[in-house]
């Protein structure tokens, strides 16, 4: 019954360890846009003019 009492006690440090460590990588921004990074690739960097209007 012993062995039960020291396994929860070591589940509980190791979750409050992934807690921890979820907590401050969210404070540190590791989490604030995951999509557009992955899509920026597909985006053409250039900006086209419109076409001028010659009916002047």
């Amino acid at each position: 019954m012993s062995a039960l009492f020291i396994l929860i006690g070591f589940s509980l440090l190791a979750a409050l360890g992934f807690l921890g460590a979820f907590v401050w990588s969210v404070r540190d921004g590791q989490f604030d846009d995951d999509y557009t990074p992955s899509i920026r690739i597909l985006f053409d960097d250039t900006v086209e003019k419109p076409p001028a209007d010659k009916s002047s």
